[in-house]
């Protein structure tokens, strides 16, 4: 039961090990490994036949398992890179998207500047004539009171020379 314990728990750091590992690189931790298993299946073996088919089947299982699991992580790396493609293509839409928006908002914005602009002159040519009609309002009642003023200046002359007379 302890050995079946003791087997498990090493068993993922093995499998770690082979899927880290690619099957035609040759790590001392990968070949110290399949020395290991090697060595423990011979032992277990009587005859030197027994041996040899255990070793060469012991090998092409171990091979074939590689071979799986390169092809796994070969696999994981593709649509790892076909996601990073779709992520990328996804965001080149989102910016294309977004500056779309952003030319859009750059004309209005210089549409409605525009506006405000004209806008603020007319506003400016308002004041400046209702400034101008003031003035003018002014102007009448000044013409207005120097007629006055002209005419009774002529009535206290008239007076003045009757007086003096």
């Amino acid at each position: 039961m302890s050995s079946q314990f003791s087997h498990n728990k090493e068993l993922p750091r093995i499998r770690k090990c082979l899927s880290d590992s690619s099957p035609t690189s040759s790590t001392p931790t990968t070949k110290s490994l399949r020395h290991e298993r090697l060595s423990r299946l011979s032992l277990s073996g009587s005859s030197d036949v027994f041996n040899d088919t255990t070793t060469n089947h012991a090998q092409s299982y171990f091979s074939r398992r590689e071979n799986r699991l390169s092809a796994r992580k070969k696999a994981e790396e593709e649509t790892a890179c076909n996601d990073y493609k779709k992520m990328y293509e996804k965001a080149l839409a989102t910016n294309q998207r977004l500056k779309s928006r952003l030319d859009t908002s750059r004309q209005e914005l210089a549409m409605i500047q525009e506006q405000l602009q004209r806008a603020q002159e007319s506003w400016g040519l308002k004041k400046k004539i209702s400034d101008m009609e003031e003035q003018v309002k002014v102007k009448a009642d000044l013409k207005m009171e120097n007629q006055r003023l002209k005419d009774e200046n002529g009535a206290l002359i008239r007076v003045i020379t009757k007086l003096s007379k």
